[in-house]
């Protein structure tokens, strides 16, 4: 990652908004965690079930993601990747399972189990975005606003 780029001047408008955004933030990762737990997931384990089930799988008949992938959707190693996929794997919650198109690969492909648990997640997750927009439209906004120079 590349070191962050100082602006010239920040006003107290920025330092507010930054404020204010990261509370934002914070607040949909506080329930995330919460609504996580109440499936006895901890949030690493929902985000890996989330990735595996909404991120865009390039090749076609393709319905997971390799440990690699899973890793850079969350950010971490790929050793702590794996570790994670066996943990879900002894929770019922993946299966690991031959790539259909190279048998040396394997894709971790969610269970029905984890996709019933991702489904109510993802539902009250889209109920708390909703519920959020109208903050984040006045944020987004504010920082649009800011930049403009007219």
């Amino acid at each position: 990652m590349n070191p962050p780029r100082s602006p010239a001047r920040l006003s107290p408008a920025d330092y507010e908004l930054l404020a204010d955004f990261r509370y934002a933030l914070r607040r949909f990762a506080a329930f995330s965690e919460s609504a996580a737990a109440g499936l006895d997931l901890m949030p690493q384990q929902h985000q890996a079930l989330l990735a595996i089930k909404g991120t865009r799988k390039s090749a076609p008949g393709r319905r997971g993601l390799y440990v690699g992938e899973i890793a850079e959707r969350l950010l971490i190693r790929p050793h702590t990747a794996a570790e994670l996929v066996g943990r879900l794997a002894r929770l019922g919650l993946v299966s690991r399972e031959p790539d259909p198109e190279d048998g040396r690969r394997v894709e971790v492909v969610l269970t029905t189990k984890a996709e019933r648990m991702l489904e109510d997640l993802s539902a009250s997750h889209l109920e708390e975005l909703r519920a959020m927009r109208p903050l984040l439209t006045r944020l987004l906004t504010r920082m649009d606003s800011d930049a403009d120079p007219d």
